[in-house]
């Protein structure tokens, strides 16, 4: 009933994208939480309840331009992503393009089963894709190594792989026209502590995002997978929230 239901919301979408714009507004029900981050994109908030850390709110971005949209993670459920499409796509009148998946774990990609049935592409790392299957998880449908560029518009996104962090499989997107960075949980926010990382790489944690600031150390906005976001700082901030590993493991 849920996948029919999904369906019959999809078609209602599609007679309803030549609609006159309208004013973008916040969303705010128990599940999701949407609210701009710039002109153009939106930070998506959800829920995940876990054993070790309680109820965790989860972020996720959206950019979107006049006609399309672009999600990056979906949010934790499929209640919570099914709000989310009808914001984009019934509220706002885009059309989803894609669904870019940072990493293998539940805060990222727990929405994509609603996210096939809406005909909506999912793209991921390669790694993602084969840690997503042992973890018996829905598969994002398209795997790239290293780099993916797509398109909203004119406007270029860069999805890329630096190396092994949160998880070994963690992207982060860049979205240069807005100066906006989705750091997913490779990033922590400012005051955050180090978190779940039993799927981590602690000892190549800080390297790894040493290599992100280096290439994108001017970005305006960085948005953490958890947390607030803030700018360029929260780079640094996770670099040195695990450089005792690095130094340890060097002597």
């Amino acid at each position: 009933m849920k996948l029919i239901n999904i369906f019959i919301y999809t078609g209602l979408c599609m007679t309803i994208y030549s609609c006159s714009p309208k004013q973008i507004e916040n969303h705010t029900s128990e599940h999701l939480k949407i609210y701009p981050l710039t002109a153009n994109t939106y930070i998506h908030e959800s829920y995940l309840q876990t054993q070790d850390f309680g109820n965790v709110a989860c972020n996720g971005l959206i950019y979107m331009d006049e006609n399309e949209a672009i999600i990056f993670d979906t949010p934790t459920t499929d209640s919570a992503t099914i709000e989310l499409l009808h914001w984009i796509t019934v509220q706002n009148n885009r059309a989803v393009e894609a669904v870019i998946v940072s990493h293998f774990h539940s805060d990222c990609l727990g929405g994509l089963d609603i996210v096939h049935a809406a005909n909506i592409p999912s793209y991921a790392n390669q790694h993602t894709i084969t840690l997503a299957k042992e973890s018996n998880k829905t598969l994002p449908q398209n795997g790239f190594e290293n780099r993916l560029t797509t398109t909203v518009g004119d406007v270029e996104i860069q999805s890329e792989f630096f190396g092994e962090g949160h998880t070994a499989d963690n992207i982060v997107s860049t979205i240069v026209s807005e100066s906006v960075l989705f750091g997913g949980c490779l990033i922590k926010e400012t005051g955050a502590t180090e978190g779940y990382v039993g799927d981590g790489n602690v000892q190549t944690w800080s390297g790894t995002v040493r290599e992100v600031r280096q290439k994108y150390g001017n970005i305006q906005h960085v948005v953490p997978g958890h947390g607030q976001a803030g700018n360029a700082q929260l780079l640094d901030y996770t670099i040195e929230l695990f450089s005792s590993y690095e130094q340890t493991d060097s002597l």
